[in-house]
């Protein structure tokens, strides 16, 4: 099915080389799909570790339960090799303390 362009408001059919170049950058856009999924598991885990990050601090005694907690986050994109695995990731849940 040919492909069309529009030019001053007319359909134009685009060329062997033009169809060439939209496909590459439709191929690329699908194979950055893990690494644009990926970058937002990792905004959010930032942020959800950066709501904890003064329990770090040296005068802070953290609890066993958030040092979990936090480790969990950390560990949250281990393993994961498929945009359907990032939409499937259950964040664990923060400690009251």
């Amino acid at each position: 099915m040919p492909k069309y362009k529009q030019v001053n408001n007319e359909l134009i059919e685009i060329t062997g080389t033009e169809l060439a170049e939209l496909e590459a950058r439709e191929q690329a856009w699908i194979d950055g799909a893990l690494d644009r999924a990926l970058s937002g598991l990792r905004d959010r885990r930032n942020n959800l570790l950066a709501e904890t990050d003064w329990m770090a601090n040296s005068d802070v005694t953290m609890s066993d339960e958030m040092k979990t907690y936090r480790q969990e986050l950390r560990d949250i994109t281990n393993g994961i090799t498929t945009v359907e695995e990032v939409n499937d990731v259950v964040f664990p849940t923060k400690p009251s303390k």
